[in-house]
């Protein structure tokens, strides 16, 4: 088994897990949770190559490289317990994969679009709304983040 898909199926199966908490309150809605499991490994994958020993480092943090504009836009999700005015709330969050893919969701709710041109929205647009923002994702993808992205979501789809 090839390392993309390790580490994708273990941030799967953290997210996996942590949906299963939330079953109860949460429907089975792409309006609530637009991104699904295999989209946030491969976002994941392109960001940091799932690297969960990343922190703050620059204006970004975590696993999924997360500015605290990102984070804000979201709706500023939190580990439990703890506020959104908290000062370490945005680096709480966003270096623990659950919370940073509640943000993730939170964001794509806000800012998902059809980016590249096709009709529909789906994790190519996506990946390129968590890369480029919500207000300029029709760029071009850096070759080493959209070969990662386009790897892992091959590895997915493909028998």
């Amino acid at each position: 088994m090839n390392l993309i898909k390790v580490s994708v199926i273990v941030v799967i199966g953290l997210l996996s897990f942590a949906s299963a908490d939330v079953s109860h309150v949460v429907q089975n809605d792409t309006t609530l949770l637009p991104v699904t499991d295999v989209c946030l490994g491969c976002i994941c994958e392109a960001a940091s190559e799932c690297d969960r020993s990343l922190k703050c480092s620059g204006d970004v943090c975590g696993l999924f490289r997360i500015t605290w504009a990102y984070w804000s836009d979201s709706g500023k999700p939190t580990q439990q317990g703890e506020t959104a005015d908290s000062p370490n709330a945005y680096s709480n969050c966003v270096n623990e994969p659950f919370c940073a893919a509640r943000a993730i969701q939170g964001y794509m709710r806000r800012f998902g679009q059809d980016c590249n041109g096709d009709g529909r929205i789906d994790c190519y647009d996506y990946a390129r709304v968590h890369k480029f923002g919500g207000y300029g994702c029709r760029g071009e993808l850096e070759y080493k983040y959209q070969t990662r992205f386009e790897n892992c979501i091959k590895t997915f789809t493909s028998n």
